[in-house]
């Protein structure tokens, strides 16, 4: 029973590849599934309609870059580097707990906090920052997932206080 279905799959698939035994992909016919206005409009920088400044999507690739495999307990060490390095704020932060870095990055850095409550929500390139016991957390959205010190698939588990981007200069 197996062997058939093996064999009746193996021969479909040669049907699929036509005579001549070549990939299953025809790159003359093929075309891409999200069209380049898509990709822009999900992968930013843009929120809505408020349009951000792009060195905060190479500032998420830096982070991604320097990450760690686990957390170090500095994830706004990490993110204010990140944004330096890619020039998105002219002067490293002086806030020391990371769920001060929201307020920080608003009133001294031109940041502008996004009306989004869903950490999923929040465009690539975002600082979001998260409150709770102890320092809070401060992570950048990436398309992947979230980086600050480490990077995760998952958001962080503790209250998100804001999503926070620099508007376009």
């Amino acid at each position: 029973m197996m062997l058939t279905a093996l064999l009746t799959l193996t021969a479909s698939a040669r049907e699929r590849r036509g005579q001549n035994g070549g990939p299953l992909l025809d790159v003359k016919t093929a075309r891409e599934l999200v069209s380049k206005e898509d990709k822009v409009r999900m992968f930013g920088p843009k929120a809505g309609n408020f349009k951000y400044d792009a060195r905060m999507l190479r500032a998420a690739k830096i982070a991604e870059e320097r990450a760690r495999v686990r957390s170090t307990k500095r994830c706004w060490r990490y993110v204010k580097a990140a944004l330096l390095a890619a020039e998105v704020i002219d002067s490293y932060p002086k806030t020391a707990l990371a769920k001060h870095a929201g307020e920080e990055l608003t009133r001294l850095h031109g940041f502008r906090r996004l009306p989004i409550v869903d950490p999923y929500k929040a465009p690539p390139g975002a600082v979001l920052v998260y409150g709770g016991k102890g320092a809070g957390h401060v992570e950048i959205r990436t398309a992947n997932g979230f980086v600050s010190d480490f990077e995760s698939p998952k958001p962080s588990k503790r209250p998100l206080i804001g999503v926070y981007v620099k508007p376009q200069g």
